[in-house]
């Protein structure tokens, strides 16, 4: 791919990547990587990330500043976790194979983002106990990938969270990986001429993306955003991962793609379980809703 090409692919993935930010809080990252992954480099594309994501991961916790207070403690067990995380993380991305560190990144992210994609909301009673080992683990998955919003989501989201709240709780935990990440990236010397040319066209994007999706969630309904977001995120995983085993020589191409098919499959009955099954249950749930409302008050007149 040329570079003027390589660079307005890029643009356009980060303005979609950063508008669906812009709406939910998250999902950048995990819209951008599996995408320009076909195209770049790991090494390249991840410190380039690292730089724009400080800037939209500030932007969030100023803008939910007002939730920070009600968050912080629950935060702090995870940012504990993503020291070690972090350091482990970078040490893999100097010096892993890019196929297997691609393969991977592929395999880590396709069930989360199904977990997502399928809503599942299970609360977690022990949530201090499991901030340590979470943070850990996506310190290492976000020093690899920059990749940290499907696990952090899932945890914030079967929490309860309301949604300044989960923004916030979502905006503290990355500001503190990005720039943890930005420091041992700087070490390990990740940084390089190449990779910084990569944010000029991921910047504008973001610039644009970000304010346009904080406009556009106010006229959709944010769990439909997310939950069809979040489906296209599963075919590119999907298709990412299958490719990368068929370059790994894993399988032979009909398996791989055949796995993914299985995936879209899967993805489709997910999707109809939400918008199909989901408006049967609604409108008898309303159906049944007036009488139930109307009961108290013929008993109380003895009808």
């Amino acid at each position: 791919m040329s570079v003027d090409l390589g660079r307005i692919t890029l643009f356009g993935i980060a303005l979609f990547a950063a508008t669906v930010n812009g709406a939910l809080g998250y999902g950048f990252s995990s819209l951008t990587v599996p995408l320009a992954l076909l195209f770049l480099p790991q090494k390249l594309l991840s410190p380039a990330l690292v730089l724009v994501e400080l800037v939209i991961n500030s932007w969030v916790v100023i803008y939910n500043r007002g939730s920070l207070s009600a968050v912080r403690r629950r935060a702090i067990p995870i940012l504990i976790g993503l020291i070690p995380g972090i350091l482990i993380g970078g040490y893999l991305l100097s010096s892993a194979n890019p196929g297997l560190l691609k393969f991977g990144t592929y395999a880590v992210l396709l069930p989360l983002i199904l977990l997502q994609a399928a809503g599942v909301r299970r609360p977690i009673r022990a949530e201090r106990a499991a901030g340590v080992p979470l943070g850990m683990g996506v310190g290492v998955l976000y020093s690899t990938t920059t990749i940290s919003g499907p696990p952090l989501a899932l945890m914030f989201n079967n929490q309860g969270l309301h949604k300044e709240e989960f923004r916030a709780a979502l905006g503290t935990v990355r500001v503190v990986e990005t720039t943890l990440t930005a420091v041992v990236y700087g070490f390990l010397g990740l940084f390089s001429m190449q990779s910084m040319s990569l944010v000029i066209p991921l910047a504008p994007a973001v610039l644009l993306g970000v304010p346009l999706g904080a406009y556009l969630i106010r006229y959709m309904q944010s769990e439909t955003f997310r939950r069809v977001c979040m489906s296209f995120d599963v075919w590119i995983v999907g298709f990412g991962l299958a490719r990368t085993i068929v370059e790994l020589r894993m399988l032979r191409p009909p398996a791989a793609y055949g796995l993914w098919a299985a995936v879209i499959f899967f993805d489709f009955i997910l999707l109809y379980g939400y918008f199909v099954m989901g408006r049967f249950r609604k409108p008898a749930a309303e159906a049944v809703a007036p009488e139930a409302a109307e009961l108290p008050a013929r008993q109380a007149a003895g009808l």
